[in-house]
């Protein structure tokens, strides 16, 4: 019933688009107005679903139980089981819509750059619960991946609603994801670019950057209507207090790049030791949370997302041993988390981790430097944005999100240099970003698009041809004449009298001496093949064997053993490849279809 009445709303929206003879980019152009205000509304009901979880569980506990965070007593212990109500509370959205539960923001760009962003319309409420439940009882994770995904899912609704192509649909989950994260921090020049360089992969098209400005530009609108003209992140104005100083931040993005790497490092170690324990898949967000509310005990600052906090350090507030110690515990904290398996973003850690880095570096200039009147709030205020773009990968939306945010010209240059060169160190010592690592394990990369994807996933041994047509080597050329007449190949491996590999020769080889006919029975096919056989082995994948093809231009390869290189298995060709490719692409497309 409910597909009827959706295609007779698709027939009467085409109706009146052909009556009005309106184009498509104007048609995308109106869908991203409504994405974008959507997008707005759909931050500001997150947000205060993080707020009532809050309520109910911080805040009422701490007035029946009397705990206080500003004093040490007895009843403060009790704050450790705060985070763990949250890994209860998560129990039934893991029991029955694990699915959606399961996979991060990794997995989200996987089903927008590679599955035809066709998201489900349940996990917007099922996995927006799980990570506001997460974020409002104290798990130390962010509302930035969640409320991107909840844009995108909003977008892609759209798309389908309207039964557009792929590359549309994408468009427009980019222009929720956009939206989303400009309502979150009043930036909507850093949701534009969030959702070009992260969620897009930095593939840049006019038409659709139009579009993602629009939607990012009516979410700040809607943002601003209903909680004011503010941001996340409150900060002082920003003041460069001479251009010496910039030596300075160009060693704090040394410093920050090192410390992005190593959150990646730790972060996936700790993940990996949470996934091996033994021990029941529901007990470990209960057990986990439990973790971090021992460490909130003594640093109540991991709580959340920490975006208080980073205000008050952006202020110059608090003592860099505090800061420092807080740089280690928020990437534990944060790593249990979502390691134990609570929904949650790492925007947010990201940003609390380089505003204490940046503030205990700048506090630790001031005591060497006590006459140049530096600000230790500024050297955070850069670092917060430094470790975002290191550890992300994404130095643009960092340079404009600090931008926005501080509203200031000055900010800049040391904004720039510390993201850029953050970002290059982060890159030099880890491969992949927070938001990649896991997909890398499974062999996906997705700056190389869904073809190259799909052809990792396809095995040589899985294509390859057991029938091959050998030739020995010592036929003549005479014999070889007469061979080619009888077969449609041009291309043949040659053998010995074992039956091993000892080169290959193709039809082109032969044509050189076709037409001295004084050889023909005087030489053998050896003298003309190439004895520098390419190979591929049967465990290899189909990537891999293409890139072989195409560096001689070469149509088949001979599958070989692993040990001697010697032992004919079969052969596979490009139309080989090329025909697999094609079927599993297909596979693909319709079992999208099916979900």
């Amino acid at each position: 019933m409910t597909k009827k009445i959706i295609s007779q709303i698709q027939g009467v929206i085409h109706s009146l688009l052909s009556r009005l003879k309106i184009s498509d980019n104007t048609f995308l152009i109106v869908l991203a107005v409504i994405i974008g205000m959507l997008g707005g509304l759909g931050n500001y009901l997150f947000r205060k679903t993080i707020e009532l979880v809050h309520w109910l569980v911080f805040e009422q506990s701490f007035a029946l139980f009397n705990i206080s965070l500003e004093h040490w007593s007895a009843q403060r212990v009790l704050v450790m089981f705060l985070p763990a109500v949250g890994g209860l509370l998560v129990i039934p959205l893991l029991i029955f819509f694990a699915k959606d539960i399961k996979g991060g923001f990794s997995a989200f760009l996987v089903k927008v750059n590679l599955k035809g962003a066709k998201l489900p319309l349940r996990p917007l409420f099922t996995k927006g619960l799980g990570s506001a439940i997460t974020l409002g009882t104290g798990g130390s994770a962010g509302q930035e991946g969640p409320i991107a995904v909840i844009g995108g899912t909003i977008g892609s609704q759209f798309g389908k609603m309207f039964s557009m192509s792929g590359d549309r649909i994408k468009v427009l989950v980019a222009c929720g994801a956009a939206g989303g994260v400009a309502a979150t921090f009043n930036a909507p020049i850093a949701g534009v670019f969030f959702a070009t360089e992260i969620v897009l992969l930095s593939s840049f098209e006019l038409a659709s950057f139009t579009s993602i400005v629009i939607a990012s530009g009516m979410a700040t609108v809607v943002s601003r209507a209903l909680l004011g003209n503010v941001s996340e992140v409150v900060t002082p104005p920003y003041f460069l207090g001479s251009f010496w100083e910039i030596g300075l931040y160009v060693l704090l993005g040394f410093l920050i790049g090192g410390l992005a790497a190593g959150f990646i490092d730790v972060h996936f170690k700790i993940k990996d030791r949470i996934e091996a324990l033994k021990l029941p898949r529901l007990s470990k967000p209960v057990l986990g949370g439990l973790a971090v509310g021992m460490i909130g005990i003594f640093l109540p600052q991991v709580f959340g997302n920490g975006y208080e906090f980073i205000s008050s350090v952006l202020f110059g507030q608090h003592s860099w041993y505090l800061l420092a110690l807080l740089v280690v515990a928020k990437m534990v904290a944060t790593s249990i988390t979502l390691g134990s398996g609570m929904p949650g973003g790492l925007f947010a850690p990201c940003l609390f981790l380089g505003a204490v880095a940046g503030g205990a570096y700048g506090h630790l200039l001031e005591l060497i430097f006590p006459a140049a009147e530096l600000s230790a709030g500024a050297y955070a205020l850069v670092g917060m944005g430094a470790f975002l773009a290191a550890a992300t990968h994404a130095p643009m939306t960092a340079i404009f999100l600090l931008f926005e945010i501080t509203d200031s010209y000055q900010v800049i240059v040391p904004i720039m240099l510390t993201c850029v060169i953050g970002t290059s160190i982060a890159r030099h010592l880890k491969k992949d970003s927070l938001e990649t690592v896991e997909l890398s394990r499974l062999g996906i990369d997705l700056e190389a698009g869904k073809e190259r994807n799909i052809m990792k996933e396809l095995a040589v041994g899985q294509v390859m041809s057991h029938r091959v047509e050998t030739v020995p080597e010592s036929m003549t050329l005479g014999q070889f004449a007469k061979f080619i007449q009888k077969t449609h190949h041009t291309n043949f491996p040659l053998v010995d009298e074992l039956g091993e590999l000892t080169g290959i020769i193709s039809v082109q080889d032969f044509m050189g001496v076709v037409f001295e006919k004084e050889l023909m029975d005087l030489v053998v096919v050896k003298e003309l093949a190439t004895t520098s056989v390419i190979t591929v082995h049967a465990e290899e994948n189909l990537d891999t064997a293409m890139r072989k093809i195409g560096y001689r231009n070469i149509e088949q390869l001979p599958v070989v053993d692993r040990e001697t290189h010697r032992q004919l298995y079969g052969i596979i060709s490009r139309r080989d490849m090329i025909s697999a490719y094609n079927r599993a692409l297909m596979s693909r497309t319709l079992g999208k279809e099916d979900d």
